[in-house]
């Protein structure tokens, strides 16, 4: 059976950019304006608060974990943070991969695992966009446990390292997903595959993508009825059917189109679409060039 959770992630491709330890003490604050990668955080030792663009503050304790997808705008802070006037605290660099804030002669008062990784996906953000925005997980062992594999293996030079940190970044995405099972408070397909008839639909979408699908006919797979279904797929994963269908044809359009050497007219085949032609003007709306210009680029 696929499993549209393994796929989304397998396509994504994460690959690990940067990891450190940070320790601090005090009242401090670090805002970060970032250009949509992906961010975690394991909150070891403590607590801390972390400011995200759109949600209210949220106190992480530890053995918290956090991820966001597509990071912009946020910041750390201390539990308590200092005043809003007061100018953004500068991280010290004790060695590679260890940064301390605030007095150095204090003992730390809170201690976190922080990490980036990019998406080798060619548009890595058509796929983002099917997942929840922000991720924050309690008390998972195994997340910690995942979080201090990946720290360990960046910061060693051993053999098949890209790949192995590959594969650990698969996990660690894949196991903070299955976490929000029971979370309704952020569309996505998470919250889709948690209720049992909106899954049935969005494994029939993976199962069989060049399938002519309409709104009926993925009702029935979910036994609703059409209006029933519309709604309640919109409300759980933040699009409609249609819009979902879409996302993921093209996401497979363009993996197909970047490292599969299919002509244009077998990739149009193999994403739902009858002819190249009509295939190409529906890529070249959705991704603002055309089919063999995106391979070329690629």
């Amino acid at each position: 059976m696929i499993d549209p959770l393994a796929e989304i992630v397998s396509l994504l491709q994460p690959q690990a950019a940067f990891s450190k330890r940070a320790r601090a003490n005090g009242r401090w604050r670090v805002s970060r304006s970032e250009t949509g990668q992906p961010f975690y955080c394991l909150v070891l030792a403590g607590s801390s608060q972390l400011t995200l663009k759109g949600y209210a503050p949220v106190t992480l304790e530890q053995g918290d974990f956090v991820l966001i997808p597509a990071a912009w705008e946020f910041a750390m802070s201390s539990a308590t943070p200092p005043a809003a006037n007061v100018p953004d605290a500068v991280p010290h660099m004790l060695a590679p991969g260890d940064v301390w804030i605030g007095e150095q002669d204090q003992p730390f008062e809170v201690e976190t695992l922080i990490g980036y990784c990019q998406f080798g996906a060619p548009d890595a953000g058509l796929i983002v966009s099917l997942l929840p925005q922000f991720i924050h997980v309690r008390g998972a062992s195994r997340l910690t446990t995942l979080v201090q594999l990946v720290m360990e293996e960046c910061r060693a030079q051993r053999p098949a390292r890209q790949i192995v940190l590959a594969r650990l970044l698969e996990l660690l995405l894949i196991d903070a997903l299955r976490s929000l099972a029971d979370d309704r408070g952020c569309p996505g397909v998470m919250r889709g595959l948690a209720d049992d008839r909106l899954a049935a639909a969005i494994r029939a979408i993976h199962q069989h993508p060049a399938h002519t699908w309409t709104v009926v006919e993925l009702a029935k797979c979910a036994a609703l009825s059409r209006s029933a279904f519309f709604v309640r797929f919109r409300a759980a994963l933040g699009l409609s059917p249609m819009e979902y269908l879409l996302n993921w044809r093209m996401a497979l359009a363009k993996d197909l189109l970047r490292s599969a050497h299919l002509s244009v007219a077998e990739v149009a085949e193999q994403v739902g679409y009858r002819s190249a032609s009509a295939f190409s003007v529906a890529f070249t709306r959705y991704a603002g060039l055309s089919p063999n210009g995106f391979a070329a680029g690629t």
